[in-house]
């Protein structure tokens, strides 16, 4: 392309696509059991027996590789990384870490003689993104986490090499953008009528007895079935009052997903027999089937084994869609024919964060603001780069609109940033201060892709 009067040659400009598929950068393929199990507990001979079957099918004698204090000791490493807050008996991360030798020879000699006991669950109440419903948390103690981390390292292998290929959530070397990947892969493929289902309270709502007789199909150690109903039975902490649940597991408790997990594999097996491609994370899942009678008949099946398992399916989020003209949601993303969008809770989210660091009375320097707003960008591309290039121009425009309005206030102007303020305060001068650009951003992911 041939430039101005001075005969310079322009250098020519990459196209780049709108939109990432999740294949061209696809996540990879999850990682063998022998790859993640933790090494303190599962011995050669122990995954050797994993990969051929114990007699039986049934493991006995785990709680000793419980309460070993190599284990208990990477469990209160994994549990100090994670961080958290304090539980019921107000004990931060780091005050049990700076006395971890006495704790971990206290939760070695308890488990060790079965007198450890499980404090009760701190319930603290979160909003709800779009909604003005809220959610409960379940926070256990430091402690409690400790031992829920020391028992998942013994069972989680046990339980994950029955689980489907096709389950994604809470699963060692597996996530969402695998799961992204697969629906979008099935989409392609033609199978365009969606099960977009949603069950109603998932955690909240686990047959005790159910998921212990799943347990027992794998574990026949008394000890540590016991421990896994102590855990399920922990008191709640609800403000002042303090009750026993008869059912669910508590969301944010360390052993909960793999327990979700549990419960709810034989419907992965049943749906994957009758030929039907389920796509789960946890308690949220897709059917992408090839005819709308295939999804009629796929959503009757799911119908029965929930009403079967004492779960309920939400009847206004439960619904059937034809992906070439309808809109279906699956974590996070906004699938709307071949355009692919954060869902709206989603970037509500996002700039509820911003809104907060981007307050026209922040006293902070604007570096330092545009620091704190470029950190939550990047976190956000991250999950969401595989949206459409527009989603990012359009956040890029809003994001320097409020950082205009700050500098707008500070020279003693009211209002919103508006006007001459976009050539006062031009695009590239908050490039210069570091701010994120999502759009160059994406330009970049998309040429790295298709390089």
């Amino acid at each position: 392309m041939q430039g101005s009067g001075c005969g310079m040659t322009r250098p020519r400009e990459v196209k780049t696509p709108t939109l990432v598929p999740f294949s061209a950068k696809p996540a990879g393929e999850p990682p063998p059991v022998r790859a993640w199990a933790n090494p303190n507990v599962w011995t050669d001979p122990m995954l050797t027996a994993l990969d051929q079957g114990v007699r039986g099918g049934r493991w006995h004698a785990l709680i000793d590789k419980v309460y070993t204090q190599i284990n208990l000791f990477t469990a209160i490493r994994k549990v100090v990384a994670n961080q958290g807050t304090p539980g019921v008996d107000h004990v931060t991360v780091e005050q049990f870490d700076s006395r971890n030798r006495e704790e971990l020879a206290r939760l070695h000699a308890q488990l060790k003689d079965d007198t450890y006991r499980p404090q009760a669950v701190r319930r603290k109440w979160i909003d709800k993104p779009g909604s003005r419903e809220k959610r409960p948390l379940g926070i256990p103690t430091v402690r409690d986490r400790v031992v829920q981390t020391a028992l998942r390292n013994v069972i989680e292998p046990i339980f994950d090499v029955t689980f489907s290929e096709h389950s994604y959530g809470f699963r060692p070397g597996r996530g969402c953008h695998q799961a992204l990947e697969h629906v979008e892969r099935l989409l392609n493929a033609g199978a365009v009528y969606v099960v977009d289902a949603d069950l109603k309270s998932y955690f909240d709502t686990i047959n005790h007895q159910k998921l212990l007789e799943r347990i027992r199909e794998k574990v026949s150690d008394g000890r540590i079935l016991k421990l896994i109903e102590m855990f399920l039975q922990q008191g709640i902490l609800d403000g002042l009052e303090t009750w026993t649940p008869e059912q669910g597991s508590p969301q944010g408790a360390v052993i909960s997903p793999l327990l979700a997990n549990i419960y709810l594999n034989p419907l992965d097996h049943l749906l994957a027999g009758a030929g039907y491609q389920m796509v789960r994370y946890a308690d949220d899942f897709v059917i992408l089937c090839g005819t709308r009678e295939d999804a009629e008949r796929a959503l009757e099946v799911v119908r029965q084994w929930v009403a079967e398992n004492d779960l309920t399916l939400h009847p206004a989020k439960t619904r059937i869609v034809d992906a070439r003209t309808e809109i279906f949601d699956f974590l996070g993303y906004r699938f709307k024919g071949a355009v692919r969008l954060p869902r709206p809770k989603s970037s509500d989210k996002l700039k509820d964060t911003i809104r907060a660091k981007t307050k026209r009375t922040n006293g902070n320097s604007l570096p330092f603001i545009i620091k704190q707003v470029s950190q939550t960008l990047d976190g956000w591309f991250i999950y969401f780069r595989h949206c459409n290039q527009a989603v990012f121009q359009d956040l890029d425009r809003w994001v320097r609109g409020r950082l205009r309005s700050i500098l707008r206030k500070r020279s003693g102007r009211r209002g919103r940033g508006r006007g001459k303020d976009h050539q006062r305060w031009k695009n590239d001068f908050f490039e210069k201060q570091g701010l994120s650009n999502l759009k160059a951003a994406h330009v970049d992911f998309s040429q790295a892709c298709f390089r």
